[in-house]
């Protein structure tokens, strides 16, 4: 992402809430803070409809992001 971000290339991060304290510590480390819309944890053995509920939740977050110059 940091690479993309360099070039220009709009984008974000898409993770579970669980991996929060890691991402933020990576994000330090590397100097670089990226966009992450924060979704429900876990991911995995969700049904369809779980997965959808979730997508659709994180879908106006994600157009913001990125129509706000992510």
């Amino acid at each position: 992402m940091n690479a993309l971000d360099n070039l220009g290339v709009p984008g974000l991060m898409v993770a579970t809430t669980e991996f929060k304290v890691a991402a933020t510590s990576q994000s330090k480390s590397l100097g670089f803070e990226p966009h992450i819309v924060w979704v429900e944890h876990p991911i995995q053995n969700r049904t369809a409809d779980e997965l959808r509920d979730i997508a659709y939740d994180a879908f106006t977050p994600i157009m913001e992001t990125l129509q706000n110059g992510a």
